[in-house]
């Protein structure tokens, strides 16, 4: 694994963890994580991932895990949306001599929705879609005092202004009191965002929650204990969205973060098949 660094187009430095195998097989697969998580939670996926012949990047969102500028805040979605897409033509370079393999998105929780906003807005870009318990529909949103901050901060035109993230809690991640302190303890976690931020995620929310088709194939993970995601707004959705091929998968033991359950190679094992 190496971690490394893109620049995006308004000059900001993003860092991502890369994890090459010793021959690409399979493709290239580029991930998106959560509001909170950052690329450093799902190092054993991205190595197993690499193990079966992917290139994976994973890319640590502005303003989180390894990107320290401007911590929390984003200008808009389209600015997310584009650092995905520029970060996918810097792979497509530094790759060259495989960039006529595959290349999957995938989206972890939050990362679901930027990655289907992404996949939907820039058509024919990727050849698949993965979703694993994506933030498209949510149980968990902001209390009404959060609410009350952001429609006040908004009103004033205060993009600055930080507000507590909604799911600032490792027990709605996982189960495992082992992984719950590594999320309470972790300092590259994302706590808070800027106003700026929830903005751009209000847009996200609309966009994602729009998409009706695809060009590529889409596959959706769903943990069936979940209590921050709405599986069964998901499923409804996913079961009306048009696209090329659709596969579902739901967890019966999985609280919500695939990668902090015990029998976590069961969803790299069916990724890794849903990809041959």
């Amino acid at each position: 694994m190496e971690i490394r660094q893109f620049q995006a187009s308004d000059g900001y430095l993003l860092h991502y963890r890369q994890w090459m195998p010793e021959t690409i097989r399979r493709g290239h697969l580029i991930l998106l994580h959560g509001i909170q998580s950052h690329s450093g939670w799902y190092e054993y996926s991205s190595q197993r991932f690499a193990e079966a012949g992917l290139t994976v990047s994973f890319l640590d969102r502005r303003g989180s895990g390894m990107n320290a500028a401007a911590r929390g805040d984003a200008a808009s979605a389209e600015r997310l949306m584009r650092d995905v897409v520029q970060f996918h033509e810097h792979l497509r370079f530094e790759l060259a001599a495989d960039a006529e393999l595959p290349w999957t998105l995938c989206g972890l929780s939050w990362g679901g929705k930027l990655a289907a906003a992404t996949a939907s807005r820039f058509a024919r870009r990727f050849d698949g879609l993965a979703l694993l318990y994506p933030g498209i529909h949510a149980n968990v949103r902001a209390s009404w005092w959060q609410n009350f901050q952001l429609n006040l901060a908004d009103f004033a035109d205060v993009r600055d202004k930080r507000i507590p993230i909604p799911v600032d809690d490792p027990v709605l991640f996982t189960g495992d009191p082992k992984w719950q302190e590594f999320i309470r303890n972790d300092e590259f976690a994302l706590r808070d965002v800027t106003v700026g931020f929830l903005r751009a995620n209000r847009v996200l929310d609309r966009i994602a929650q729009s998409v009706s088709s695809l060009d590529c194939s889409t596959l959706l993970m769903l943990a069936a204990r979940d209590q921050i995601i709405d599986n069964r707004a998901t499923c409804e959705h996913f079961q009306r969205l048009r696209c090329p091929r659709k596969t579902l998968f739901e967890y019966g033991n999985a609280q919500h973060t695939l990668e902090f359950e015990p029998d976590r190679d069961q969803f790299i094992d069916d990724l890794i098949r849903w990809l041959s």
